[in-house]
């Protein structure tokens, strides 16, 4: 079998084999979704559903990369740990957030602050491997190179911070956040072939099979929700994919489903203060406004969805041309 498919095929049947593991039991200890109160009412139906199946997506992903490195003596594993580390790392971080919601009953969870240190903390370490696997410091507008040195380490925590809690705005609507991950990591995975990066092709084939698998469950009425773990943990493989591709500019249009959303909750905040209560959208993130317009889960993920798909095409053919 060829080693993308096969790659595909086993993260897949990983996934769903966790998933079928853990959601009765994750029911049976009642580690539940807790809704927002200021969200729309009809979301409150999905209050207790079982949550944190985004650690089950990286769980099956990591464990189907390194499985195909093994057997296809794919030996870099320096260069893999690099690829995966900011997976498992942003995912610690939203566990133990949807931890001290579920489970402490601690509605405002890990503290802003707290995120931003763990953040920080892991951006560090994971720019010292950067380092150490001799990949440049440059950022590159459409063909021109800046090396900007030692600042990539902040230009990367950035980005880091900007993907990950895109994604996690965005993860609002059984499966929304799910389809767009797999638009943008299968476009990443199409310039990754372009250039040629057999690992990175492979990892973001892993993520996308154990979402496939995910998404069979999350698929309205959603039967589990990825929590925080596995929204910070998907934006953050994304942020690592387009950093490791050099990319990084191009994430405005890879995901630019993802900046709606992030922009719509900016402009809705700063538009209520000036205004003193005003609002521009019904409800942000934007996903929720077309809710409120009438419209169904499904029709605003398939609405999503195909932007997504059009932003997806924009980006893969700027950088096959520019990149």
């Amino acid at each position: 079998m060829d080693i993308y498919l096969e790659t595909l095929a086993i993260s897949l049947m990983i996934t769903v084999l966790l998933l079928l593991i853990f959601i009765p039991y994750l029911r049976y200890i009642r580690f539940g979704q807790m809704v927002r109160q200021e969200g729309p009412k009809e979301h409150f139906k999905k209050q207790g559903i079982p949550t944190m199946g985004g650690c089950l997506i990286v769980l099956g992903s990591i464990i189907t990369f390194f499985y195909i490195l093994f057997s296809h003596q794919m030996t870099n594993f320096k260069y893999a740990f690099l690829i995966c580390f900011p997976t498992i790392a942003y995912c610690l971080i939203g566990f133990l957030d949807d931890y001290l919601i579920v489970v402490k009953k601690n509605n405002q969870g890990l503290l802003p602050r707290q995120k931003i240190i763990l953040q920080i903390v892991f951006a560090t370490l994971h720019f010292y491997f950067f380092l150490k696997n001799n990949l440049f410091t440059t950022i590159n507008f459409f063909g021109y190179e800046v090396d900007i040195k030692w600042l990539y380490g902040v230009w990367m925590l950035l980005i880091f911070i900007a993907c990950s809690n895109a994604v996690n705005i965005t993860d609002g609507l059984d499966g929304l956040a799910g389809g767009l991950v797999i638009v943008t990591l299968l476009s990443l995975v199409i310039i990754a072939s372009y250039f040629e990066d057999k690992y990175l092709m492979i990892y973001g084939l892993a993520l996308i099979g154990a979402i496939t698998a995910f998404l069979c469950y999350n698929f309205h009425p959603a039967k589990i929700f990825m929590g925080d773990a596995g929204s910070l943990a998907l934006g953050a493989s994304i942020a690592n994919i387009a950093i490791i591709l050099k990319v990084e500019i191009l994430l405005i249009i890879l995901g630019f489903v993802f900046v709606l959303e992030t922009f719509s909750v900016i402009i809705q905040v700063l538009y209520f203060k000036m205004t003193k209560g005003k609002r521009i959208f019904l409800m942000s993130p934007l996903h929720h406004h077309f809710e409120l317009k009438g419209l169904s889960e499904w029709q605003v993920d398939l609405l999503f969805w195909f932007l997504a798909l059009l932003s997806a095409f924009i980006g893969i053919s700027l950088a096959v041309y520019y990149f």
